[in-house]
């Protein structure tokens, strides 16, 4: 049976939390919420949803994912596949399942859960985001002839595939890179249509005029860096 650990990154989630938790399967050995400097009771509603729970201070969805990876990375038994997943009831928990079907069946190394538009709620993704996605994925169709079509925070990796990736972004930019390098490092990948509902709550990226510019810079950089290094 293999091991899977899931890494939810939260920030003042404390009407959702528990909502996620309780809709991940059974078959998910820990569930590792990592409060990233929240002021509400998302950390006493996360452990009393019966997950462990971090704090990370530094601001930052990439601070958040690194300081899962660090906790993970001190226990004396390692998981096979770490799901990371949106502490804000936007992404449907249950489907965790199928998004490591590919993993556990086909021996595939990275699976992207992909918010197609016949299977989002209307307005659950915003136009920043929407323009974001379709920037980002087209461009790495140029640069590296990807069939990726999103950067749907819902994803699952061969733990040890994660470990090869080094890991270094801190913020917005945390999806792309993984997505770029798993792209540069020739791992085997695949994209798995999820459901996507409107989030509890006011997004801290999409949501702000300042959280979309600083996620598309951080994005763009990312792909540009990637495509004209050797």
């Amino acid at each position: 049976m293999s091991l899977i650990k899931v890494i939810i990154p939260a920030y003042n989630e404390a009407d959702s939390i528990a909502k996620v938790i309780h809709d991940i399967p059974k078959s998910v050995q820990e569930i590792i919420v990592v409060s990233n400097n929240s002021t509400d009771a998302t950390e006493q509603n996360a452990k009393q949803a019966g997950a462990t729970v971090l704090t990370e201070t530094n601001k930052g969805y990439g601070y958040a994912c690194l300081k899962g990876m660090d906790y993970i990375a001190k226990q004396t038994t390692k998981p096979d596949i770490i799901v990371f997943l949106d502490g804000d009831y936007s992404d449907y928990p249950e489907q965790l399942t199928e998004l490591v079907a590919p993993i556990l069946e086909e021996n595939i190394d990275f699976v992207v859960g992909a918010r197609v538009k016949k299977l989002r709620e209307p307005g659950a993704m915003t136009v920043p985001q929407e323009f974001g996605n379709w920037l980002a994925t087209s461009l790495m169709r140029l640069f590296f002839n990807s069939t990726f079509t999103d950067l749907g925070p819902f994803r699952a990796i061969k733990y040890s595939k994660l470990l090869e990736l080094n890991m270094l972004d801190k913020t917005y930019g945390w999806t792309v890179e993984m997505q770029l390098k798993v792209l540069k490092q020739h791992m085997s990948y695949r994209e798995l249509p999820v459901k996507y509902r409107n989030r509890i709550g006011v997004s801290k990226v999409s949501g702000t005029i300042k959280g979309a510019i600083f996620a598309g810079i951080k994005i763009l950089y990312w792909i540009f860096k990637y495509s004209f290094k050797k």
